[in-house]
């Protein structure tokens, strides 16, 4: 499937620091056709959000960085973007197991641990998007985790048995081409709806940490510039941005 005039490239490498910003050189040099994906087999310095590092065992996962040009986007709506890519993960793994459920805002949990984590750097050209890379990790075929990673889980632990990483990659591009076409064609609400209806404890009253403590309340809404809006038990509504509130888990905190 083709954007533009060109189709969408795979490059692999074995090893690089980080996928997102091997990406970023190369369409620093030449420009890649949209749609075109890193793959790399074991990323030395892989990025989660806000500094985080993520965890991956050599030749295990699926660690890749696709490139997209959304010039037509708003840059206010730019949480979108964040919007297909976790949808896309979330569906590409529900093809081999259940419970899959989008943290909000992009992590991708199996019941109550992490399987997928992602980074999306935005670019901007006034008011709209010029540039998204958006880097995936997915927990593949890793048997053993020893980082300090709370909650880390991969889909052998969940199924019990190896998954070719290509053949996941590729169901993910399909997916993921779909959605960005339906996203080009201002289907935003529909997007908004499958997004909302793919979160992780998106239902009933949960426990949440903010600065001011703990607290107990459920999801209201998610407002288009990926704002969480949270309604506790009285009825009053909190609006958090990104890393502002956890998810807490009574026997044990989860950021």
């Amino acid at each position: 499937m083709s954007f533009d005039h060109e189709s969408p490239r795979v490059l692999r490498v074995a090893e690089t620091a980080s996928t997102n910003s091997l990406l970023r050189a190369l369409i620093g040099k030449e420009p890649l056709p949209e749609g075109s994906v890193v793959v790399a087999d074991f990323q030395t310095a892989g990025r989660g959000q806000i500094g985080n590092v993520w965890e991956s065992e050599a030749g295990k996962n699926l660690t890749f960085s696709a490139v997209l040009y959304p010039t037509c986007i708003p840059a206010n709506r730019q949480f979108l973007i964040s919007q297909i890519a976790a949808l896309s993960v979330k569906e590409t793994l529900d093809v081999y197991t259940d419970h899959i459920t989008v943290k909000w805002p992009n992590d991708i949990y199996r019941n109550d641990k992490k399987i997928c984590g992602m980074l999306i750097e935005n670019d901007l050209s006034g008011q709209h998007l010029y540039c998204s890379i958006i880097g995936i990790g997915i927990n593949l075929n890793q048997a053993l985790f020893r980082g300090d990673a709370p909650n880390p889980v991969s889909l052998l632990q969940i199924i019990g048995k190896e998954v070719d990483r290509e053949e996941v990659l590729d169901r993910f591009r399909s997916i993921f081409y779909r959605y960005y076409l339906s996203l080009l064609q201002g289907e935003y609400e529909e997007i908004r709806t499958r997004y909302r209806s793919a979160l992780y404890r998106g239902e009933g009253y949960h426990a949440y940490r903010d600065e001011a403590g703990e607290f107990e309340a459920c999801v209201h809404d998610i407002e288009s510039t990926g704002h969480l809006l949270l309604a506790l038990r009285d009825g009053s509504i909190r609006r958090y941005a990104f890393k502002e509130v956890a998810f807490e888990n009574r026997c044990r905190g989860s950021e």
